[in-house]
Protein backbone atom coordinates (compact mmCIF):
# COMPACT_ATOMS: atom_id res chain seq x y z
CA UNK A 1 0.00 0.00 0.00
CA UNK A 2 1.59 3.45 -0.89
CA UNK A 3 3.33 5.81 2.16
CA UNK A 4 1.28 8.90 2.44
CA UNK A 5 3.08 9.91 5.23
CA UNK A 6 5.84 11.24 3.02
CA UNK A 7 3.98 13.51 2.17
CA UNK A 8 4.39 16.99 3.74
CA UNK A 9 2.57 17.57 6.85
CA UNK A 10 0.00 20.40 7.74
CA UNK A 11 1.26 23.84 9.28
CA UNK A 12 -1.35 23.40 12.23
CA UNK A 13 -1.14 20.86 14.83
CA UNK A 14 -5.11 20.05 14.46
CA UNK A 15 -5.28 20.13 10.79
CA UNK A 16 -5.01 16.13 9.88
CA UNK A 17 -3.27 15.14 7.02
CA UNK A 18 -5.90 14.25 5.20
CA UNK A 19 -4.07 12.47 2.49
CA UNK A 20 -3.03 9.89 4.66
CA UNK A 21 -6.79 9.70 6.27
CA UNK A 22 -8.22 9.30 2.69
CA UNK A 23 -5.41 6.19 2.31
CA UNK A 24 -5.87 4.77 5.32
CA UNK A 25 -10.20 5.09 4.10
CA UNK A 26 -9.12 3.50 0.44
CA UNK A 27 -6.68 1.31 1.96
CA UNK A 28 -8.76 -1.86 0.61
CA UNK A 29 -9.53 -0.10 -2.53
CA UNK A 30 -6.08 0.83 -3.16
CA UNK A 31 -4.32 -2.46 -2.22
CA UNK A 32 -6.53 -3.95 -5.27
CA UNK A 33 -5.42 -0.80 -7.51
CA UNK A 34 -2.09 -1.77 -6.52
CA UNK A 35 -2.09 -5.50 -7.40
CA UNK A 36 -3.83 -4.34 -10.59
CA UNK A 37 -0.76 -2.36 -11.00
CA UNK A 38 2.01 -4.47 -10.37
CA UNK A 39 -0.10 -7.63 -12.27
CA UNK A 40 0.16 -5.19 -15.56
CA UNK A 41 3.91 -4.32 -14.96
CA UNK A 42 5.09 -7.72 -15.65
CA UNK A 43 6.42 -8.37 -19.11
CA UNK A 44 8.92 -10.68 -20.28
CA UNK A 45 11.56 -7.58 -20.96
CA UNK A 46 12.86 -7.32 -17.51
CA UNK A 47 14.10 -3.66 -17.75
CA UNK A 48 10.55 -2.64 -18.08
CA UNK A 49 9.14 -4.02 -14.82
CA UNK A 50 12.41 -2.62 -13.38
CA UNK A 51 12.38 0.54 -14.22
CA UNK A 52 9.17 1.14 -13.79
CA UNK A 53 8.65 -0.12 -10.10
CA UNK A 54 11.63 1.92 -9.66
CA UNK A 55 9.45 4.99 -9.64
CA UNK A 56 6.19 3.28 -9.13
CA UNK A 57 7.29 1.73 -5.81
CA UNK A 58 9.22 5.03 -4.91
CA UNK A 59 5.83 6.26 -2.97
CA UNK A 60 4.11 9.34 -3.89
CA UNK A 61 0.87 10.07 -2.53
CA UNK A 62 -1.41 8.25 -5.44
CA UNK A 63 -4.14 11.40 -5.10
CA UNK A 64 -5.17 10.77 -8.59
CA UNK A 65 -5.94 7.37 -8.65
CA UNK A 66 -7.11 7.12 -4.71
CA UNK A 67 -9.57 10.24 -6.33
CA UNK A 68 -11.03 8.00 -8.66
CA UNK A 69 -11.56 5.46 -5.80
CA UNK A 70 -13.16 7.68 -3.26
CA UNK A 71 -15.13 9.14 -5.96
CA UNK A 72 -16.93 6.01 -6.81
CA UNK A 73 -17.26 5.62 -2.85
CA UNK A 74 -18.99 8.60 -2.34
CA UNK A 75 -21.85 8.06 -5.16
CA UNK A 76 -21.93 3.82 -4.12
CA UNK A 77 -20.37 2.41 -6.70
CA UNK A 78 -18.29 -0.72 -6.12
CA UNK A 79 -17.59 -2.32 -9.01
CA UNK A 80 -14.28 -3.23 -10.98
CA UNK A 81 -14.45 -0.49 -13.12
CA UNK A 82 -13.44 2.49 -10.97
CA UNK A 83 -10.48 0.48 -9.80
CA UNK A 84 -9.56 -0.59 -13.53
CA UNK A 85 -9.31 2.88 -14.29
CA UNK A 86 -7.80 4.01 -11.02
CA UNK A 87 -4.79 2.14 -12.07
CA UNK A 88 -4.84 3.34 -15.71
CA UNK A 89 -4.70 6.77 -13.93
CA UNK A 90 -1.73 6.29 -12.29
CA UNK A 91 -0.07 4.46 -15.48
CA UNK A 92 -0.72 7.78 -17.33
CA UNK A 93 0.57 9.73 -14.59
CA UNK A 94 3.99 7.59 -13.80
CA UNK A 95 4.26 7.48 -17.55
CA UNK A 96 4.19 11.51 -17.60
CA UNK A 97 6.66 11.25 -15.14
CA UNK A 98 9.31 9.25 -16.77
CA UNK A 99 8.79 11.73 -20.06
CA UNK A 100 9.15 14.77 -18.15
CA UNK A 101 11.99 13.78 -15.96
CA UNK A 102 13.38 13.43 -19.67
CA UNK A 103 12.66 16.67 -21.00
CA UNK A 104 13.76 18.50 -17.88
CA UNK A 105 16.76 16.67 -16.95
CA UNK A 106 15.54 16.39 -13.61
CA UNK A 107 18.03 15.09 -10.49
CA UNK A 108 15.20 14.04 -8.42
CA UNK A 109 12.01 12.09 -8.81
CA UNK A 110 10.02 10.97 -5.40
CA UNK A 111 13.19 11.10 -3.38
CA UNK A 112 15.62 8.97 -5.58
CA UNK A 113 17.55 9.29 -8.04
CA UNK A 114 15.41 10.08 -11.33
CA UNK A 115 15.03 7.18 -13.37
CA UNK A 116 16.39 8.45 -17.06
CA UNK A 117 20.01 8.87 -15.29
CA UNK A 118 19.79 5.46 -13.58
CA UNK A 119 18.75 3.76 -16.97
CA UNK A 120 19.13 6.27 -19.76
CA UNK A 121 16.51 8.62 -21.54
CA UNK A 122 15.58 6.24 -24.17
CA UNK A 123 14.54 3.57 -22.24
CA UNK A 124 12.87 5.40 -19.72
CA UNK A 125 10.93 7.22 -22.72
CA UNK A 126 10.04 4.14 -24.10
CA UNK A 127 9.48 2.36 -20.63
CA UNK A 128 6.81 5.40 -19.92
CA UNK A 129 4.90 4.48 -23.75
CA UNK A 130 4.48 1.01 -22.30
CA UNK A 131 2.77 2.35 -19.83
CA UNK A 132 0.63 4.38 -21.58
CA UNK A 133 -0.20 1.44 -23.91
CA UNK A 134 -1.00 -0.76 -19.97
CA UNK A 135 -3.20 2.29 -19.09
CA UNK A 136 -5.36 2.11 -22.43
CA UNK A 137 -5.84 -1.74 -22.13
CA UNK A 138 -6.85 -1.17 -18.70
CA UNK A 139 -9.60 1.77 -20.06
CA UNK A 140 -10.83 -0.26 -22.56
CA UNK A 141 -11.33 -3.29 -19.96
CA UNK A 142 -13.65 -1.02 -17.82
CA UNK A 143 -16.13 -1.19 -20.85
CA UNK A 144 -16.94 2.39 -20.67
CA UNK A 145 -16.04 3.95 -24.43
CA UNK A 146 -16.74 7.63 -22.77
CA UNK A 147 -14.34 6.53 -19.75
CA UNK A 148 -11.90 5.72 -22.39
CA UNK A 149 -12.81 9.06 -24.33
CA UNK A 150 -12.51 11.41 -21.37
CA UNK A 151 -9.23 9.51 -20.04
CA UNK A 152 -7.40 9.47 -23.65
CA UNK A 153 -8.12 13.23 -24.34
CA UNK A 154 -6.73 13.87 -20.63
CA UNK A 155 -3.76 11.96 -21.91
CA UNK A 156 -3.20 14.36 -25.21
CA UNK A 157 -4.56 17.38 -23.33
CA UNK A 158 -1.40 16.57 -21.01
CA UNK A 159 1.16 16.49 -23.45
CA UNK A 160 -0.16 19.68 -25.40
CA UNK A 161 0.18 20.97 -22.07
CA UNK A 162 4.02 19.96 -21.57
CA UNK A 163 4.80 21.39 -24.84
CA UNK A 164 3.40 24.48 -24.30
CA UNK A 165 5.41 25.30 -20.73
CA UNK A 166 8.60 23.42 -23.02
CA UNK A 167 8.01 26.38 -25.40
CA UNK A 168 7.43 29.08 -23.24
CA UNK A 169 10.85 28.33 -21.04
CA UNK A 170 13.21 31.13 -20.37
CA UNK A 171 10.21 33.90 -22.01
CA UNK A 172 9.44 36.11 -18.97
CA UNK A 173 6.71 37.59 -20.96
CA UNK A 174 4.58 34.39 -19.96
CA UNK A 175 1.30 35.77 -18.52
CA UNK A 176 -0.77 34.92 -15.48
CA UNK A 177 -3.08 33.66 -18.07
CA UNK A 178 -1.31 32.04 -20.15
CA UNK A 179 0.67 30.07 -17.41
CA UNK A 180 -3.11 28.93 -15.79
CA UNK A 181 -3.66 27.57 -18.79
CA UNK A 182 -0.69 25.95 -19.00
CA UNK A 183 -1.31 23.67 -15.73
CA UNK A 184 -4.69 23.50 -16.42
CA UNK A 185 -4.00 20.68 -18.73
CA UNK A 186 -0.36 19.82 -18.04
CA UNK A 187 -1.96 18.88 -14.33
CA UNK A 188 -5.71 19.82 -13.17
CA UNK A 189 -6.71 17.74 -16.76
CA UNK A 190 -5.40 14.55 -15.16
CA UNK A 191 -7.39 15.32 -12.08
CA UNK A 192 -10.85 16.03 -13.36
CA UNK A 193 -10.82 12.90 -15.79
CA UNK A 194 -9.96 10.58 -12.24
CA UNK A 195 -12.77 12.05 -10.62
CA UNK A 196 -15.10 12.11 -13.71
CA UNK A 197 -14.67 8.64 -14.72
CA UNK A 198 -16.38 7.70 -11.41
CA UNK A 199 -19.46 9.15 -12.51
CA UNK A 200 -19.44 8.09 -15.71
CA UNK A 201 -19.53 4.28 -14.88
CA UNK A 202 -21.53 4.61 -12.06
CA UNK A 203 -24.14 5.95 -14.70
CA UNK A 204 -24.90 9.45 -12.40
CA UNK A 205 -26.29 12.44 -14.16
CA UNK A 206 -25.22 15.10 -16.32
CA UNK A 207 -24.54 17.35 -13.44
CA UNK A 208 -23.06 14.65 -11.11
CA UNK A 209 -20.67 14.34 -13.45
CA UNK A 210 -19.82 17.60 -14.05
CA UNK A 211 -19.02 17.82 -10.75
CA UNK A 212 -16.98 15.57 -9.94
CA UNK A 213 -14.65 17.16 -13.29
CA UNK A 214 -14.98 20.33 -11.39
CA UNK A 215 -13.87 18.71 -8.13
CA UNK A 216 -10.63 17.09 -9.99
CA UNK A 217 -9.66 20.19 -12.08
CA UNK A 218 -9.70 22.34 -9.37
CA UNK A 219 -8.09 20.13 -6.55
CA UNK A 220 -5.32 20.00 -9.83
CA UNK A 221 -4.97 23.62 -10.60
CA UNK A 222 -4.81 24.18 -6.56
CA UNK A 223 -1.68 21.43 -5.51
CA UNK A 224 0.17 22.26 -9.21
CA UNK A 225 -0.33 26.10 -7.81
CA UNK A 226 1.40 24.62 -4.61
CA UNK A 227 3.90 23.09 -5.59
CA UNK A 228 4.76 26.23 -7.57
CA UNK A 229 5.10 27.77 -4.46
CA UNK A 230 6.85 25.01 -2.43
CA UNK A 231 9.58 25.27 -4.98
CA UNK A 232 10.40 28.67 -3.91
CA UNK A 233 9.04 28.05 -0.23
CA UNK A 234 12.23 26.17 1.40
CA UNK A 235 9.86 23.47 2.07
CA UNK A 236 10.24 21.13 -1.34
CA UNK A 237 12.96 18.81 0.21
CA UNK A 238 9.25 17.05 2.16
CA UNK A 239 8.46 16.42 -1.72
CA UNK A 240 11.45 14.41 -2.82
CA UNK A 241 11.98 17.56 -4.81
CA UNK A 242 14.66 19.21 -5.24
CA UNK A 243 14.13 23.17 -4.14
CA UNK A 244 14.59 25.80 -7.40
CA UNK A 245 14.37 23.23 -9.78
CA UNK A 246 12.18 25.36 -11.82
CA UNK A 247 14.43 28.27 -11.35
CA UNK A 248 17.14 26.30 -13.05
CA UNK A 249 15.14 25.78 -15.52
CA UNK A 250 13.88 28.76 -16.51
CA UNK A 251 10.38 28.06 -15.98
CA UNK A 252 8.14 30.62 -15.59
CA UNK A 253 6.06 29.51 -13.24
CA UNK A 254 2.84 32.02 -10.77
CA UNK A 255 4.91 32.87 -8.35
CA UNK A 256 7.78 34.47 -11.26
CA UNK A 257 5.70 35.71 -13.48
CA UNK A 258 3.74 37.56 -10.36
CA UNK A 259 7.34 38.91 -9.60
CA UNK A 260 8.44 39.93 -12.73
CA UNK A 261 5.08 41.86 -13.12
CA UNK A 262 5.67 44.19 -10.25
CA UNK A 263 9.16 44.52 -10.97
CA UNK A 264 11.44 47.34 -12.68
CA UNK A 265 14.62 48.68 -13.35
CA UNK A 266 17.30 45.95 -11.62
CA UNK A 267 14.99 43.79 -11.05
CA UNK A 268 13.49 43.42 -14.02
CA UNK A 269 17.00 42.91 -15.28
CA UNK A 270 18.15 40.35 -13.16
CA UNK A 271 15.08 38.26 -13.97
CA UNK A 272 16.02 38.78 -17.84
CA UNK A 273 19.81 37.33 -16.89
CA UNK A 274 18.62 34.85 -15.03
CA UNK A 275 15.87 33.33 -16.92
CA UNK A 276 15.48 34.92 -20.53
CA UNK A 277 18.86 34.81 -20.52
CA UNK A 278 19.86 31.60 -18.40
CA UNK A 279 22.72 33.15 -17.07
CA UNK A 280 22.88 32.29 -13.29
CA UNK A 281 25.92 31.93 -10.70
CA UNK A 282 25.40 31.36 -7.03
CA UNK A 283 23.53 33.49 -5.29
CA UNK A 284 20.53 33.76 -7.78
CA UNK A 285 18.13 31.68 -6.64
CA UNK A 286 18.18 33.29 -3.24
CA UNK A 287 18.13 36.19 -4.55
CA UNK A 288 14.81 34.65 -6.48
CA UNK A 289 12.96 33.78 -3.55
CA UNK A 290 13.86 37.83 -1.21
CA UNK A 291 12.54 39.19 -4.87
CA UNK A 292 9.33 37.20 -4.58
CA UNK A 293 8.83 36.61 -1.19
CA UNK A 294 9.27 41.10 -1.09
CA UNK A 295 6.36 41.05 -3.52
CA UNK A 296 4.24 39.11 -1.90
CA UNK A 297 4.19 36.69 -4.63
CA UNK A 298 4.38 33.27 -2.40
CA UNK A 299 1.60 34.47 -0.46
CA UNK A 300 -0.74 35.41 -3.87
CA UNK A 301 0.38 32.25 -5.46
CA UNK A 302 -1.11 30.19 -2.20
CA UNK A 303 -4.11 32.65 -1.90
CA UNK A 304 -5.09 31.61 -5.57
CA UNK A 305 -4.59 28.10 -4.80
CA UNK A 306 -6.93 28.49 -1.63
CA UNK A 307 -9.62 29.58 -3.98
CA UNK A 308 -9.25 26.43 -6.44
CA UNK A 309 -9.48 24.57 -2.98
CA UNK A 310 -12.29 26.32 -1.95
CA UNK A 311 -14.42 25.55 -5.19
CA UNK A 312 -13.29 22.07 -5.29
CA UNK A 313 -15.39 21.53 -2.00
CA UNK A 314 -18.00 23.27 -3.32
CA UNK A 315 -18.28 21.20 -6.24
CA UNK A 316 -19.18 18.37 -3.61
CA UNK A 317 -22.06 19.99 -2.42
CA UNK A 318 -24.35 17.83 -4.59
CA UNK A 319 -23.71 14.43 -3.29
CA UNK A 320 -25.01 13.74 0.20
CA UNK A 321 -23.03 13.80 2.78
CA UNK A 322 -20.76 11.00 3.84
CA UNK A 323 -17.26 9.74 4.83
CA UNK A 324 -16.16 9.78 1.50
CA UNK A 325 -17.86 13.05 0.57
CA UNK A 326 -15.62 14.65 3.76
CA UNK A 327 -12.23 12.82 3.16
CA UNK A 328 -12.17 14.13 -0.18
CA UNK A 329 -13.53 18.13 1.08
CA UNK A 330 -10.47 17.59 3.62
CA UNK A 331 -8.01 16.50 1.04
CA UNK A 332 -8.64 19.97 -0.53
CA UNK A 333 -7.99 21.96 2.43
CA UNK A 334 -4.68 19.75 2.78
CA UNK A 335 -3.45 20.55 -0.64
CA UNK A 336 -3.22 23.99 0.56
CA UNK A 337 -2.10 23.59 3.90
CA UNK A 338 1.09 21.72 2.79
CA UNK A 339 2.66 24.88 1.36
CA UNK A 340 3.00 26.01 5.34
Amino acid sequence: MVNVKAAATAKQADIPNAAEALAALAYDDMRRVDALILERLDSHVDLIPELARYLIEAGGKRVRPMITVAAANMIGHSDIAPLKLAAAVEFIHTATLLHDDVVDESGMRRGKVAANLVWGNASSVLVGDFLFARSFSLMVEAGSMRALGVLSAAASTIAEGEVRQLSSVKDIGVSVDTYMQIIDAKTAALFAAAAQVSGIVAGRSADEEAALETYGRELGLAFQLVDDALDYGGASAKLGKSTGDDFREGKVTLPVALAIAASSGKETDFWTRVIAGGEQVDGDFDQAVRLIKAHGALDATVNQARAHARRAREALAVFPANKWRNALEDLADFVVERAY
